[in-house]
């Protein structure tokens, strides 16, 4: 038996468990980039907001939208957003930034919204806790 082969046999639980761990690290981040939804800066965020009216769509509950949310956001809970598809079609050319507190509703919401046909959609990394880190205003 080789040293590879030994090596193998010795460890195939530590081995399993270390390719499990990389699955479950890297699968958010993967399927975002396979789904076609870019994860934005809050930079980026404030760039499209001012350059091109992004529609910003807050997707919390209720009692953390309350706590404060971004300037001008919509407040759409994501356990909703499908009821409120019809709602946003007549944004479907804008761009969309979807926002949570931090980044994986908001990457899900992103995801049907490209799903249901919008085109420029993007997910704020690190949702509002980095808008906030980065300084930037929320308003109650």
């Amino acid at each position: 038996m080789s040293g590879l082969e030994e090596f193998l046999s010795a460890n195939w639980m530590v081995l399993l468990a270390a390719a499990a761990l990389a699955v479950l690290v890297l699968r958010g981040p993967l399927s975002r980039k396979l789904s076609g939804i870019e994860e934005i800066a809050p930079e980026k965020a404030v760039q499209l907001i001012n350059q091109h009216d992004a529609l910003v769509i807050d997707v919390r509950e209720h009692q953390e939208w309350s706590g404060g949310h971004l300037p001008g956001a919509r407040h759409i809970p994501l356990g909703d957003l499908q009821k409120y598809l019809k709602d946003l079609e007549n944004h479907r050319e804008r761009h969309v930034i979807c926002q949570c507190a931090s980044g994986m509703r908001s990457a899900k919401a992103a995801g049907a919204l490209h799903k249901a046909g919008f085109e420029r959609v993007y997910s704020l990394r690190g949702g509002i806790q980095a808008w906030k880190d980065a300084g930037l205003p929320v308003e109650k």
